[in-house]
This record gives structure tokens, sequence and C-alpha cells, in this order.
């Protein structure tokens, strides 16, 4: 899965828009005339570090059993320390890609969320570094 392309926070005025203070039924409807009560502020809830914070548009189709797919919009966080675990951005020999970090016995392995995709085993020689880590995933397709 590759990165199409990279983008800094760049705010000029928060974002605040109307939020509704109960959950939304993916079953059968729930009456929601009366609970818009507050506003949400999308900088403040999705951007905790704005100097660090990335938008990068994902190409390809490694990560879809994650929920990541080709054309979503990552917010990428570079001043987190990645866990075992994390989704990450890596650059690998130059080219970002996007992948799941996993650590074990000194082992490093960048994994797929596609079994069409073999895991990557970090070797010495590699070219390699985590450039971040995937705070939020925003999937856009409404089906429209």
């Amino acid at each position: 899965m590759l990165i199409r392309s990279v983008h800094p926070v760049a705010w000029a005025d928060s974002v605040c828009l109307p939020l509704l203070t109960i959950p939304v039924s993916a079953g059968f409807p729930s009456p929601a005339d009366d609970f818009l009560q507050s506003e949400l502020n999308l900088q403040n809830a999705l951007i905790h570090r704005p100097a660090a914070t990335f938008f990068m548009r994902v190409e390809g189709d490694s990560m879809t059993g994650c929920g990541i797919f080709s054309g979503d919009l990552l917010i990428v966080d570079r001043s987190i320390d990645p866990v075992d675990g994390a989704v990450i951005i890596a650059v690998i020999e130059g080219e970002f890609t996007v992948k799941r970090f996993l650590r074990t016995e000194g082992v490093i392995m960048l994994a797929a969320e596609n079994p069409n995709y073999p895991p990557i085993v970090i070797k010495q020689e590699m070219d390699f570094y985590i450039w971040g880590v995937v705070t939020f995933n925003v999937h856009g397709h409404s089906g429209q």
C-alpha cells in the first residue's frame, strides 16, 4: 500500500460542527430531534499535536483487513513512538508504506492486513525508518 500524497496540517480557524449527543443506531432508527446539544471541534478531536501531524492519502489494498482502503485519508502523528501492533507509516528504500508494526524478540516485521501480501522482515542492511504513527483513518466513501 503506497502513500499517494502527504500534507501538513494547516488550520486557519478551528472547524466546529454540530454534535448529536446520542449514538447513531445501525439497526432500527432512533428519534434524534432534541439531541443537538453541543459542537464538536474536529481539530481538537483528531489532531493532538498539529506541528507533528500530517494527512496522507492511501493507494492500494494491503491494509483492507483493518479498514484502510485505497483513497482513504490517514492522520499521522510523527511525535508518537510506535508500540507493537501499531499501524505506522514507514519509509523503506525511500518509499512510503503503511503497515502494522510488529516487534518480536528483536525482529521487526511490517505486516500487511491482506493475506495476498507477505510481511516485510526488516534487515539491518535495509534503508528503513518509521516516519509516523497512524492515529485516525478517514474513510470517506458513502456509496454515492
